[in-house]
């Protein structure tokens, strides 16, 4: 028999006479090398009783209710599904730091939402620290001298996660991942955040983020990094990528950030994050070496590119080419307020009304030579207004359901994603900025 065939006889041997709590899978009918379902609330009671009664290959498929619980994963290799992306809620009651934390390799978790954590919605990482739920960026994960441990290969797809007190979905110290095709709102920091990989290989594609702090962030994000295809739309601030000494493999370089739309970035009803940005469409503090193209940047208040360092970290070697930028305060800003300023930074073919300083399409062309500094200037930049608790932002509509999730089976997890061929993503179509794409704001 096939594996599969294997697994339903083991599940319904499990199930018979009418037993709901232990599943097949915990009571050793299971044969050799069979990969079952795992049936929430039929065969175990909870998603973490479920998630402990799996063995690699096995999915977890959860029916619609509202789950107070947070589940951790530590098994390689097995699938956490939802039936119903909108109707299976991990729910914190703001009781709980995180909603679903990866902590071993091959997992993949889809079709559900997780919502009103103090800290994050879903966490993957490699690092001890971080799955103990001890604090993140202030305070730090991982600041001794002992190497990274990186947690290798992950999926998150088709997950909405929305009114989390720091990130909706973080991947820290984890690495050969994708995370697509997912919602992010009321990230009180950042709705999806990627931090401290070198070679990252994670693969950031076709999501949606806004009334977020932060839509993307990226730090200590460095090598085969790809932000493409996403809608970064009515955050307090798009995207950024950034240099930070709170975490290991300083300096942030070398991602990819290329089809995207960042637009209206100045959402009131958000919550605030601690620097208190506002009105940016993509920030580069302190990152090096990064690829921007064929974005279609729009509608920020302050300013739609800006350039910065970040404490005695430069950012040098950035190329800026083929992005269409409109209706921004200004286009491209590059400022340096202290002494470090950056090297090698380039434009070439992007479509532009304003930059500071002025010319720089003309004087920063790209190639640019590495030891070429790159000009600094500065504008009037409006305040942003007080943000608003996490817990108050607007709630999400329903979003796309992963096809066939109910008679899909397990999800494989490549060791190594398929990289983007950046050459083919298109800059995003004008409609993405109409009806599909507006705000949510009540």
């Amino acid at each position: 028999m096939t594996a599969a065939v294997l697994g339903a006889l083991a599940l319904v041997a499990g199930c018979a006479g009418g037993g709901g709590g232990d599943g097949g899978a915990g009571k050793g009918r299971r044969p050799d090398g069979a990969q079952v379902t795992i049936h929430v609330p039929a065969d175990a009671p909870t998603i973490s009783a479920a998630v402990s009664l799996a063995r690699p290959g096995d999915l977890v498929l959860v029916a619609p209710g509202v789950y107070h619980e947070s589940v951790r994963i530590k098994t390689p290799r097995v699938t956490l599904r939802g039936a119903s992306r909108d109707k299976v809620v991990i729910d914190g009651r703001l009781r709980q730091p995180n909603g679903v934390v990866v902590a071993a390799p091959g997992v993949a978790v889809e079709n559900l939402t997780v919502e009103n954590n103090t800290q994050n919605g879903v966490l993957v990482t490699g690092s001890a620290a971080a799955v103990a739920g001890l604090p993140g960026r202030n305070g730090g994960y991982d600041t001794g001298d002992e190497p990274v441990a990186f947690l290798k290969s992950f999926l998150v797809s088709y997950v909405t996660a929305t009114r989390n007190g720091l990130y909706g979905i973080y991947a820290f110290s984890a690495q050969n991942g994708v995370i697509e095709h997912s919602y992010t709102s009321g990230g009180a920091d950042s709705g999806i955040y990627v931090g401290q990989c070198k070679p990252c290989r994670v693969v950031v594609r076709d999501n949606i983020a806004e009334l977020n702090a932060v839509g993307y962030e990226g730090t200590n994000a460095s090598g085969d990094m790809y932000v493409v295809g996403n809608r970064l739309v009515g955050n307090r601030v798009g995207l950024t990528t950034d240099s930070d000494h709170q975490e290991k493999l300083l300096p942030q370089r070398g991602a990819v950030v290329a089809g995207n739309l960042i637009a209206d970035n100045q959402q009131t009803r958000t919550p605030e994050q601690a620097d208190g940005g506002w009105g940016i469409g993509i920030g580069v503090d302190g990152g090096s070496d990064n690829r921007f193209l064929r974005n279609r940047i729009t509608g920020n208040t302050n300013a739609g590119f800006v350039i910065t360092a970040t404490a005695d970290v430069p950012p040098d070697g950035n190329r800026i080419t083929d992005n269409t930028f409109a209706a921004n305060g200004v286009d491209i800003g590059w400022t340096f307020p202290t002494a470090t300023h950056g090297n090698g930074n380039c434009l070439h073919g992007n479509a532009l009304r304003t930059t500071v300083p002025a010319r720089l399409a003309a004087t920063a062309t790209c190639p640019s030579a590495a030891n070429s500094p790159s000009p600094s200037g500065t504008w009037s930049a409006l305040a942003g207004p007080r943000g608003i608790p996490f817990t108050e932002v607007a709630a999400p509509a329903p979003q796309p359901q992963f096809p066939n999730a109910t008679t899909t089976g397990a999800t494989e997890v490549p060791a190594v994603p398929t990289l983007p061929d950046i050459e083919s993503i298109p800059l995003p179509p004008t409609s993405l900025l109409a009806t599909g794409a507006r705000v949510r704001t009540s």
